[in-house]
């Protein structure tokens, strides 16, 4: 297509598209939906009571011996395995996601999969924050297309984030939130990008040594 017939469907591409919901954009992406938390659910109500131990718990684990870690922004990593040990300890099957073709993934969204009481399947987000960033337009969430998505079957989506603080070159962390994703409003940003091959072919390189 020459340039002139691809300006027109960048340009319309490319506005900003605001408050788009989580839940249908889950279901487009991966086939599932999205269960919401029902607060008048008794099983509901049993998970989030196992989510605050599981929270408190990970708040315990991690000030008892801190995260070491260069960037604040990767605490959120290292703080994974905390959540993972946390599900488990309280009886939960807790394990990294695996995707439509079966295999484990730990890239990508979600970060964990968890079974209840009940059997049911669950997806939890693990993300710290800094306090003083908190009501910021700082990007703190990313979903993206997957040809193999980590999502298989209807389930609950939450998040769990910790609010980290940094004492002696160590993260501790100092409070949670235990979040229902199924209203989540997101924000699409477009995004051009090209392999290893396409970018170093023969007929870009003007010199190479």
């Amino acid at each position: 297509m020459a340039s002139i017939e691809l300006k027109k469907p960048i340009t319309e591409m490319l506005k900003p598209l605001d408050e788009v919901e989580f839940s249908p954009v889950v279901e487009s992406i991966t086939g599932y939906k999205v269960k919401k938390f029902n607060h008048e659910d008794k099983n509901d109500k049993i998970l989030l009571v196992n989510l605050v131990k599981v929270a408190d718990l990970v708040l315990e684990m991690v000030n008892k011996i801190g995260i070491d870690s260069n960037r604040a922004n990767e605490v959120g990593n290292k703080i994974e395995p905390f959540v993972k040990e946390a599900l488990i300890k309280i009886g939960y099957q807790a394990d990294t996601p695996i995707t439509q073709s079966g295999i484990k993934q730990s890239t990508g969204y979600p970060d964990i999969s968890f079974y209840d009481d009940n059997e049911r399947l669950n997806y939890l987000e693990c993300k710290t924050y800094n306090i003083n960033n908190l009501n910021t337009s700082q990007r703190s969430f990313c979903l993206s297309p997957s040809n193999n998505p980590k999502i298989t079957e209807l389930a609950h989506h939450f998040g769990i984030s910790f609010e980290i603080i940094k004492e002696n070159e160590k993260f501790f962390a100092k409070s949670w939130k235990i979040l229902d994703l199924y209203n989540l409003k997101l924000k699409i940003k477009y995004e051009f990008n090209a392999s290893n091959r396409t970018l170093y072919s023969k007929d870009l390189i003007l010199a190479e040594r």
